[in-house]
């Protein structure tokens, strides 16, 4: 169960309170002016919720990939990609065309 304190008693009793995170396993509410304004966590509580955002993060980066994926299959018509060596050959030729003319 979320425990809530005010901020004067935080700042009070910010021991204890880091003590009771832990112990309880419990996030603690601090409320500034009758609102809630921070939470306290645990390290391991909060690496958890970083590590859940940056699955999700992930997830949602790959969603778009395939996404896009499919935009640009759809407007190629089903026609393949040039190969890489092709297009990598291609502009050491322009570079090659652009050094050779500025001499």
């Amino acid at each position: 169960m979320e425990r809530v304190v005010s901020a004067t008693e935080a700042r009070i009793r910010f021991g204890e309170l880091m003590r009771r995170v832990v112990e309880d396993k419990a996030p603690i509410i601090v409320e500034r002016g009758g609102k809630p304004y921070v939470v306290v966590l645990s390290i391991e509580e909060y690496k958890q919720l970083q590590a859940a955002q940056s699955r999700e993060a992930w997830r949602e980066t790959l969603r778009e990939v395939l996404q896009l994926g499919a935009q640009i299959k759809a407007r190629r018509g089903g026609q393949p990609f040039t190969p890489p060596e092709e297009v990598i050959r291609e502009l050491r030729e322009e570079r090659n065309a652009q050094l050779t003319g500025l001499r």
